[in-house]
């Protein structure tokens, strides 16, 4: 049976794993990140706004979701959220983990009052355009940009 709650420290080992199989990164490279992730975790913890939600099986850790709670200016000055680093363990995808975590961190935003979710996701990866679609996330052909510093 899968539960969703918070990551808590001593997930994040697991999480980095997670992490890994995201991005692909190297594990010696997935090594040093542990101690940086280890202090990021507990700014955040500190800040209140992020919501790192972990999906478990039998206390395993196989996914992961990661929504931010941001303050806006414009309009009437409801908050937002942005949904980041989505990911589910290969091993168990389609068995409905992913979509307990976007309805948990959906939950979380209902909850804070936030306006609306948003997320990007790479432009190759097309079963999760159909995964986020399913959710009734619309595609708004918004273009998006990052610069890397």
């Amino acid at each position: 049976m899968i539960t969703i709650k918070q990551i808590e420290p001593q997930d994040l080992t697991a999480l980095n794993q997670l992490y890994h199989e995201l991005m692909g990164t190297p594990l010696n490279e997935q090594q040093m990140n542990a101690q940086q992730m280890q202090k990021t975790f507990q700014q955040m913890k500190k800040q209140g706004h992020y919501y790192v939600l972990g999906a478990y099986d039998q206390d395993k850790l196989v996914g992961s979701v990661m929504g931010v709670e941001c303050m806006d200016l414009m309009g009437s000055c409801e908050p937002f959220m942005v949904v980041e680093n989505v990911i589910v363990s290969e091993r168990i995808r389609r068995q409905g983990v992913g979509q307990k975590l976007m309805l948990k961190i959906e939950h979380i935003a209902k909850d804070l009052g936030c306006a609306y979710i948003i997320l990007v996701s790479g432009d190759q990866r097309k079963e999760a355009h159909r995964f986020y679609e399913k959710l009734g996330f619309k595609d708004e052909k918004v273009q998006g940009y990052r610069k890397h510093l």
